[in-house]
């Protein structure tokens, strides 16, 4: 095959790499640490997008759009969050540009130096709670559930399609309460439902939990977030919700008068998912052939790929396969029917199979007289010959069970995957030669977290939500504790 891949096992972040282009999915552009996404990966980020985009509004959230620059005043406003992304913010100082007489081309006109610089936004926090001044200004206004799709830049140095690029898209979420309690509700509400979609779209299991100190979100009191394992070990964050208590609402002065009419502060939350959750895809599920995707987030659920000699033979095939696409698309199956006659079978198949398409059909003229079909599942590779008889239920029943084993198998790896330390050569054995998630007592402070992640490289990817009580020792410190926390290197 003309798309071999690197294996997994011998370099996986070449096998990576190799995937995503070779596959269609993005590539690199003309601009450094930017991307191209490609109508084959940008059609799995549109049912990413629409899916969450149902999840959001079903929970009372509307759609908005916001600048894409900020005066850089705004950034001054709340501490934190400057600090947090001060050294990845792209600047716009000036706003034309002249012809350069001397040397051709154009150069930057000195003339037009902008009296405030703009950021490119990194984040829109302060854009948005500038804008709520003029929007709240009562309960009556409460809660105030908002969320824009958009595109930001924060500036990176190592780049990697999908997992960490300077310019990506994402969903952010941008809300006002009139209680500090429905802002932690809502902030809780919303990891759920990242974690429902990663569970039941994505295919991949994830951790629910609280991020230490360190890791919280710039400017958050409180950050949630959900971590996946991905097949090399390694945990990528995929979604986090932030209760920014009342940090923002005072930074721009947004009030609103209770029902008392008393004059508060109002509460926050913010929340995001990129399009990081396209590499968290590939590298969740797929393998050594290509990508392996979820029936629910695949633009092709269902392809068929005749095989003939002769016009004939295709139109009779094409007979019989337009009643069974037209009972797919009747089910809500995304189906294609591949009879451009440029390519050979064997070349569609391995396409396609590189490509993660669930489920693949092909029919020949022997097929036609025996009433079957070859039927091959993407998930395990495994074929077999079907009657035609049925086919759009059993079809639509395979896909089903297809997403399941994803999950399953993912859910396995993880399983087999998450280990406990007790002592500090414990863990820094798991980290180095096994890793994974490693489940280990650490102390809660701030100190102790950095030096473990200096001496090994691994972070506390969260405090899981589910954790139960259990008395311990630090590994690091031998301090006192009473909860395990999710350590691991990550992406």
């Amino acid at each position: 095959m003309a798309k071999e891949l690197t294996s997994r096992s011998e370099n996986y972040s070449q096998w990576y790499q190799d995937l995503v282009i070779k596959a269609d999915l993005a590539e690199n552009s003309a601009v450094r640490g930017c991307m191209v996404i490609k109508p084959y990966g940008y059609a799995i980020w549109e049912k990413m997008q629409a899916e969450l985009d149902r999840m959001f509004k079903e929970t009372g959230h509307v759609n908005a759009y916001f600048p894409l620059f900020i005066p850089k005043s705004f950034f001054s406003k709340e501490a934190d969050h400057v600090e947090g992304f001060a050294k990845e913010c792209a600047v716009v100082t000036h706003y034309r540009l002249k012809n350069d007489e001397v040397n051709g081309g154009v150069v930057v006109d000195p003339d037009a130096k902008l009296e405030e610089e703009l950021i490119i936004r990194p984040t829109s926090e302060t854009i948005i709670w500038n804008t709520y001044r003029n929007w709240i200004q009562s309960h009556r206004d409460l809660p105030l559930l908002i969320n824009q799709w958009a595109n930001v830049v924060r500036w990176e140095m190592r780049t990697r399609l999908f997992l960490r690029t300077t310019e990506f898209l994402w969903q952010e979420g941008h809300t006002a309460h009139a209680t500090k309690q429905e802002a932690v509700e809502e902030t809780i509400k919303m990891i759920n439902v990242y974690s429902d979609f990663a569970q039941n779209y994505m295919a991949m299991p994830v951790i629910k939990g609280v991020k230490s100190e360190n890791e919280r979100f710039a400017g958050a009191i409180e950050t949630y977030t959900i971590e996946a394992l991905m097949q090399d070990g390694k945990a990528l964050q995929s979604g986090t919700s932030h209760f920014l208590g009342q940090n923002f609402a005072k930074a721009f002065d947004v009030k609103f008068a209770n029902k008392e009419g008393r004059e508060e502060y109002v509460w926050a939350t913010s929340w995001g998912a990129s399009t990081r959750l396209m590499g968290a895809l590939v590298m969740a599920h797929s393998d050594d052939h290509g990508l392996v995707l979820p029936p629910r987030l695949a633009p092709i659920q269902v392809v068929i790929v005749p095989v003939y000699k002769n016009m004939e033979q295709l139109e009779n095939i094409r007979n019989k396969v337009d009643g069974i696409v037209a009972g797919l698309k009747a089910k809500g199956i995304s189906v294609k029917f591949d009879d451009n006659d440029n390519k050979k079978p064997g070349w569609k198949f391995a396409e396609y199979e590189l490509k993660g398409v669930p489920v693949r059909l092909a029919i020949g003229p022997r097929d036609l007289e025996n009433n079957t079909v070859e039927l091959a599942r993407r998930d395990t590779l495994e074929k077999n010959t079907v009657s035609f008889d049925g086919i759009t239920d059993h079809i639509q029943s395979l896909l089903e069970e297809i997403q399941t084993n994803i999950f399953n198998k993912a859910l396995n790896f993880r399983s087999e995957n998450t280990l406990k330390a007790d002592t500090w050569d414990e863990f820094k054995d798991l980290i180095k030669n096994k890793g994974g998630f490693v489940l280990a007592h650490w102390d809660g402070t701030s100190e102790t977290e950095e030096k473990i992640k200096n001496e090994t490289k691994a972070t506390i990817r969260c405090i899981p939500l589910d954790n139960e009580q259990e008395a311990g020792n630090c590994i690091y410190s031998g301090a006192p504790s009473n909860q395990r926390v999710l350590f691991a290197l990550a992406y």
